[in-house]
């Protein structure tokens, strides 16, 4: 007898446990809440010959900055030269990171250069160099090389190079 009342005490606790109400779905004034907009504040001004630019905001990821100046340094037969420097700065939920970085490209009628320096604060700095040309043959073709060197603080470097003739009939 004791066992079958013990055993109607553990059944009516276990089908009270398994009682589920029904979802219902989220009331209306959860729903129709306005949504929240981004609130970023952006800056971009020319000065002389460059331009400063910087963009401070948020995200679901944390905060972020962003500031740099691109300046052209010449542009003229030699060709066109412009120079930048730009930092990053974010503040999130999984750590917060620095960067900074410069870079110069030049180019005129027939090549290209190109030199980009990254460096991350307490991290690691790369360094990556471009350069290519192309060279008219005949009417018709023309010839071009390019090549490339990539290098991370503490990895082996990467080359790359290419050449190409192209001829249109």
């Amino acid at each position: 007898m004791m066992f079958l009342i013990f055993s109607a005490i553990i059944l009516a606790a276990a089908a009270q446990e398994m009682y589920v109400e029904p979802y219902e779905g989220y009331p209306e004034w959860y729903i129709s809440s306005p949504q929240r907009h981004r609130r970023d504040v952006t800056l971009d001004r020319k000065m002389g010959d460059g331009r400063v630019y910087g963009t401070l905001g948020q995200n679901d990821n944390g905060l972020f900055g962003k500031a740099g100046y691109d300046h052209q340094i010449f542009n003229d037969g030699r060709g066109k030269l412009t120079g930048g420097v730009s930092g990053t700065r974010v503040l999130g939920p999984y750590g917060d990171s620095s960067h900074l970085g410069g870079g110069l490209n030049w180019q005129n009628s027939n090549a290209a250069a190109s030199l980009d320096v990254s460096k991350q604060i307490h991290g690691p700095t790369s360094w990556n160099a471009g350069a290519g040309g192309r060279w008219p043959v005949g009417k018709n073709g023309d010839f071009s090389l390019q090549g490339t060197y990539g290098k991370t603080s503490g990895m082996r470097p990467q080359f790359g190079g290419m050449g190409n003739f192209n001829y249109r009939f």
